[in-house]
This record gives structure tokens, sequence and C-alpha cells, in this order.
């Protein structure tokens, strides 16, 4: 991400709909994993779901390719090192999670990547990761967001298990969002993460919310989320 991306992103994340949910999200999936240990955060920007991990009790890293990043999460009283995601600068199998939220679509080797994050994961560690899906949904907000893809389920999975770790669970997410996305995304000329109204941040964030009680989550949607783990033998 450049500069001005990770600042607007962290003057946004606190209010807008799709970081709050996106956050919420992760904290679900953190009450799922047991016990907190070390985590490392990938990508993480200015630290907003570092935070989470924080709260959450994990002694969190993060870690971005991107000085402002760094100096962004510093700032919010975080632990962070300025990374290549696939070169880190780490000793193998140090940390018991990883989580890599909307990073390898920005990465044009991400089959290094992945398996640089296996790499410093303990066998036994777990892995969360997003990233955007289905190339259909490909517009200007991707080229904006400087994306090299988006992944469908199958492509995602093979790139995983060829890093060596075991999908869990693999899930989409923004789903009932997705009509409304591909509509718009097809109308605008950039990043279609802005500032919006209180009232329709309100709702957006509602609609995003009511999946999790949902059906839906094979369905496809905007975003696809998997929980990993490293084998205890690899």
């Amino acid at each position: 991400m450049e500069a001005t991306d990770i600042r607007r992103t962290v003057e946004l994340e606190d209010r807008h709909w799709w970081y709050r949910e996106r956050r919420a999200m992760l904290a679900r999936e953190l009450r799922r994993l047991g016990p907190p240990g070390r985590a490392l955060d990938i990508g993480a920007a200015g630290g907003g779901n570092t935070r989470v991990l924080v709260e959450h009790g994990w002694d969190a890293l993060a870690a971005d390719y991107s000085e402002t990043a760094v100096e962004l999460a510093v700032r919010r009283g975080l632990r962070a090192i300025h990374a290549d995601a696939c070169d880190l600068p780490l000793p193998g199998e140090s940390f018991g999670l990883v989580l890599a939220f909307d990073v390898l679509e920005h990465i044009e080797d991400d089959h290094t990547a992945a398996r640089e994050l296996v790499r410093v994961l303990r066998p036994g560690g777990r892995a969360l990761i997003t990233v955007p899906c289905d190339m259909a949904l490909w517009s200007a907000h991707d080229v904006a967001s400087c994306h090299f893809r988006r992944y469908a389920r199958e492509e995602l999975a093979a790139l995983l298990r060829g890093a060596g770790l075991v999908v869990d669970r693999m899930w989409s997410w923004n789903v009932l969002m997705r009509p409304i996305v591909a509509w718009r995304r097809k109308r605008i000329g950039g990043s279609d993460v802005t500032d919006v109204p209180r009232l329709v941040n309100l709702g957006l964030g509602a609609v995003v919310a009511a999946e999790r009680y949902l059906p839906v989550k094979s369905l496809p949607g905007v975003t696809l989320v998997v929980r990993a783990h490293r084998p205890a033998s690899f």
C-alpha cells in the first residue's frame, strides 16, 4: 500500500463499516483459537488488526513493508517492524499465530510470501488469512489498491497447501453486499474505500453483520477468509 492509502486506512478504520466488521470477525476467530501466545500481523498497515490481537491477550508484532505503516503503528503503542513479506527478518517457528489480512493479493510472488508465512509459524500454529475473491469483480478499485489478482477458492487453497498449510476452513465474507460492490466498482475510477455518511455507514455495517447468522458463507462474496494450521510434522 502507498503511504497515502495507509494514512487513509488509519483515518477511516475506527469508524468505517468494512473495517469494523472485519475486526469483529477477527475477534470471533481469536476466541475460537484457545489460549493466546505470540502472534505476527503481516501487512499490518497502521495496526488496526494488531490492536485486536493485543486486546485478546496476544503478544503481537506488526510487520509491514511501508515505513509509514510502521511509524503509525508505533505511534499507537504497538510493536512494529519494517519487513518484506517474502523475506521476513524473523526466526523460523517463532509464532503461534500469523495473520495476513488482505496481503497476498498485493504481492506478485505470492508463493514465496505464503512459504515465509509458514516458515515463521511454529508446528501446530494457526494462520488467519483474507484475500479479495473472484476475478469477475476485478475493477479500477483493484488497480488503485495495487492488487495483482483476486483469488478463486481452489486457487487460494492450492497456494496455501503448496506452502505447507492445512486449510481447516474457508468461507466467503461480504456476501450480501456483493451485488452492490460489483455495481459500484464498475462506475468508479479508483478505490471505493471512502468515508460515508453516518447513517449509510450504520446500514452497511448492519447488512454485513447479518452474515454472522445467515447460511451464506458458501456463496460467492467479495472476500475469502481462511483458517489454517501448520501440521506438527512439516
